[in-house]
C-alpha cells in the first residue's frame, strides 16, 4: 500500500483551502446533512450529489430507481453497516464508481469520508490506481482521517486544502 502525507506545511492548510473554489459546496454538504439524518439519499439528491462530482455519469446515474436508490444509500448510510458493505451498496448503483461513492459518503459524513479524486491522491504524494478496489480504499481513508486528525482541521476543510494543492501544483490533473 502507498504512503500518504501532506507536503506542505500544517499552517497553510487553512490558507489552501480558503482557495479552493467552493461553489456549491454547502449546498452539496446541506444535501448530504439531509440524506445522513433521513437515513437515506432520495432520487434527485442523489443525482444532484453525481452530478456535483461529475456530470459525465449523468446518462447512467439517471437509470436508477428511486427505490434502488433509497434502498442502497440507506445501506451506506447505516451506522450498522461496515465499510464493505457502505461501497458495496453504493457500487451497485449505475453511474457509481469509486470516486463518486466517496463522494455520497464524504457529504453525509465529511468528518469521516474523504473524496478519492486524482487531486487529493496527489496531495498525499500518490498517483491514482489504474483501478481502485477496497484495499486502497481502507488505506486511502485510514491515512486520511490520521492526517486531518494531525493537522487538526475538519474533513471538508482538510479535503479542500489538498484538491487546491494539487490544482496550484499541477493544472492538468483536471
Amino acid at each position: 500500500m502507498p504512503t500518504f502525507s501532506v507536503p506542505f506545511a500544517v499552517k497553510e492548510v487553512r490558507e489552501y483551502a480558503a482557495r479552493f473554489p467552493s461553489d456549491g459546496d454547502d449546498e452539496a454538504l446541506a444535501l448530504g446533512r439531509r440524506a445522513r439524518e433521513r437515513g437515506h439519499y432520495t432520487l434527485e439528491e442523489f443525482r444532484t450529489a453525481c452530478r456535483w462530482k461529475t456530470p459525465r455519469s449523468a446518462p447512467l446515474v439517471a437509470r436508477n430507481s428511486a427505490e434502488a436508490v433509497e434502498a442502497s444509500t440507506r445501506l451506506a448510510l447505516s451506522p450498522a453497516s461496515d465499510e464493505h458493505e457502505r461501497m458495496d451498496a453504493l457500487l451497485s448503483l449505475h453511474g457509481v464508481g469509486w470516486p463518486t461513492a466517496s463522494v455520497l459518503l464524504h457529504l453525509a459524513d465529511p468528518d469521516r469520508y474523504p473524496i478519492l479524486d486524482v487531486r487529493v491522491l496527489h496531495a498525499l504524494g500518490v498517483h491514482a490506481p489504474s483501478g481502485y478496489g477496497f484495499r486502497f480504499w481502507d488505506a486511502f481513508v485510514a491515512a486520511w482521517r490520521l492526517l486531518a486528525r494531525e493537522v487538526g482541521v475538519d474533513g471538508r476543510t482538510f479535503d479542500r486544502a489538498l484538491w487546491q494543492w494539487s490544482k496550484e501544483q499541477d493544472a492538468s490533473l483536471g
